[in-house]
Formats: structure tokens, sequence, C-alpha cells
């Protein structure tokens, strides 16, 4: 773009995230913010907590996201895009509505959203607007004009997102011992989601069986699995599973489970197993505690050599990938010509979410998207 450092209409990008406790007494006060509603006993929220108390009751989340920040600051200022960045959580200090109102303060008019979460799901687009829209209502509640807010595309198969991660599967490859590395089978990991959510994931065209979710998924494995062909001639075979599952035994989920794929990799004579967390955009605690300490000590059990890949972070290409989505919605929303930059079979994501798009099991108001009660 020739004119790709003008992010007019917009005054601000803010960084939106899910937050993660700092210290041991923020463990079960955070868990009751992302419980809320569930009704969940707070001696089972200090079972569930001790994920967190393994790691002196600090997720590395927020100290990430500081990273992301400051990696975007510093592309956005060597790149001349003058575009202050603010950042707030749905589960955490710094909240949300907190920083919605610091961005009103400022004078912020018309915000540009960059959700830490690439695919589209419930859990990771939808209740993050209707976060933003619980948020503006608080705001106007207050007597305060709330903001214009859009939310950038998915970024799943955006290259910026996906070659640091290419490159973490093959560096990956590279640590695992010479006589097993040939033989290799890669497990690209996941959130595991319930699979009615998963079904009615993307909008109404992709509901099906597994949804936009899987079908996202699949895909972005598939071109990082391309990539490590063309790169080291050996086709590594792959599968996408799941971790993190959560919620009753009764209610079917996304499966196989990493540590089950594990076992069977290796009651199937693999050699080797390089873990590769493609739906996570940093290494927090579901990251840290289900792949780098469960499944890395199932591994163990089994005897099977095995890695786990990186995931984005703060890498600059991820960086300059968000610069350049924010300056092409930019340009679409000024009504300038642009080619919208994503890789794979299923082209770029929708700029807006369109009605019926990742419901939610009880209608709740959402930000952002063709149903925002907030144009």
């Amino acid at each position: 773009m020739s004119d790709a450092l003008d992010a007019t209409p917009y005054d601000a990008l803010l960084l939106l995230s899910f937050g993660g406790p700092e210290g041991p007494d923020d463990v079960v006060p955070f868990l009751e913010n992302v419980t809320r509603g569930r009704g969940i006993p707070k001696e089972r929220l200090k079972e569930v907590g001790q994920h967190y108390f393994l790691f002196g009751g600090v997720s590395p989340i927020n100290d990430q996201n500081r990273a992301l920040l400051d990696a975007l600051r510093k592309d956005f200022a060597e790149h001349g895009l003058d575009l202050p960045i603010y950042w707030g959580n749905r589960n955490w200090a710094p909240y949300l509505t907190d920083t919605l109102r610091e961005m009103v303060a400022d004078g912020r008019r018309r915000i540009l959203v960059l959700a830490t979460s690439a695919y589209a799901s419930y859990s990771g687009c939808r209740q993050y607007r209707e976060n933003l829209a619980d948020s503006l209502a608080e705001l106007a509640a207050e007597g305060l004009e709330p903001p214009k807010i859009d939310k950038l595309r998915h970024y799943f198969n955006h290259p910026g997102f996906l070659d640091p991660m290419i490159d973490g599967v093959l560096q990956s490859l590279s640590e695992l011992p010479e006589d097993v590395r040939a033989g290799a089978h890669i497990a690209f990991t996941t959130h595991s989601i319930p699979t009615a959510s998963a079904d009615t994931s993307g909008p109404v065209e992709t509901h099906g069986e597994g949804g936009a979710y899987v079908e996202e998924h699949l895909d972005v494995a598939q071109l990082i699995a391309d990539a490590v062909r063309e790169r080291t001639g050996i086709d590594h075979p792959w599968r996408l599973v799941y971790q993190s599952r959560s919620g009753a035994p009764h209610i079917p989920w996304l499966e196989p489970d990493i540590c089950d794929h594990l076992e069977a990799l290796h009651g199937a004579g693999v050699p080797a197993v390089v873990m590769a967390p493609i739906g996570f955009v940093s290494d927090h605690m579901e990251v840290l505690y289900d792949l780098d300490t469960e499944a890395m000590a199932k591994a163990g059990e089994l005897g099977l050599p095995v890695r786990r890949s990186a995931t984005v972070g703060d890498d600059p290409r991820f960086a300059a990938a968000i610069r350049e989505l924010v300056l092409e919605r930019a340009a679409v929303e000024s009504g300038r010509e642009v080619t919208p930059c994503a890789l794979g079979a299923l082209g770029a994501s929708h700029n807006l979410c369109p009605v019926g798009c990742c419901p939610a099991r009880a209608p709740r108001p959402a930000a952002a998207g063709a149903d925002s009660p907030y144009a």
C-alpha cells in the first residue's frame, strides 16, 4: 500500500487478552472471574488453581502480553505508524472496562481491537465481543459516550503468524536425536472445545462437523507441514490433536487428547514427536502446564523423545503482521483498495462477524459485529 502508514479512521489499537493471576493471592479471585455465573464452589476453584500454584501462582500470560505490546510499539514506531496501543484483559487487571474508560478519557473515538486468539470460535471470538459489549454498556451507564469498536479479522493464516511457527517446528525437529528425527511425527495442538461449540463456529455457512474452528486449524497444520517438507525434504506425518479440556465429562469435546495421542503413537512404533501448539499465541499456562508439564511427563513415562515447538509470542514478524492487518482494515474502512494477505485454502477471514457467527448458548449482545448494538 502506498499510503500504508495511514491508520485513518482509527485513533487507537486495543490489545484484548484473557488475563491471568500474578501471584498466589490472585489465583482464586481470577478463577472466580473466569467462571462467574457458573456457581462453582471456592474449594473446587482452589483445586483447579493447582496448575497455577505449581508456578508460584503466576500465569506467564500478562508478561507475554507486555512483551507483545513492546514489540508492537517498536514496530509501529520504526515504520512511522502513529497509533497508540492500549491493553485490557477480560478476567484480570488491567481490566477491559477500565482500559476503555481510559481510552475514552484520552479522546479515543474509533478503536481497533486485536484479540489474542487467531481462530473462529465462541470462546476465541464472540465471547471477546460479548465482553466488549458489556464494557461499552457499563461506560454508557456511567454517562460516557461509547467509542466505535471494530475487531481485526482472524489472522491464523497470515504469514507473519505462520512463519514463526514453521521455524519453531524446524528447530524442534533439529533438537531431536538424529537417529529418530526423520521418522518423527508432528502433533499440532490446540485447545479442545465442546463439539457442539466447534460445529457452530464461524459464519453459518461453515457450520457442520468441526465448523470453522477445526477447518482453520487443519489449514494451518497443512501449511506448516508443507513448509517443513519443502525445507527438509521429509514428509513428516501429522495430526491435529487437542489439549486443556475442562467441563463436565458427559459433554463431548474435541479429541484426541495430546496425552492419548502420544500413547497411540508410541504403541504404533513412532520413534519421536514434535508438539506444535498452533492454537495458542503465546506460551501461557495451558502450554506451560498441559504440554511442558503433563504431556512431557507422559512422554517420559513412555520413553518417547518429544520436543515442543515455540508459539509466536512477541516475534517481530507477528508484530509486523498486526501492523499490516491494522493498515488493511483501515484501508477497507476508508474505501481504499486493498488485497488481504492470507495463505492456504481458506483465504482471508471476514472483517465483520456476521449474524449467527459462533453463537452463544444464551444470546447476549456482542460488539464489533453485524449484530452489534453499538453502530
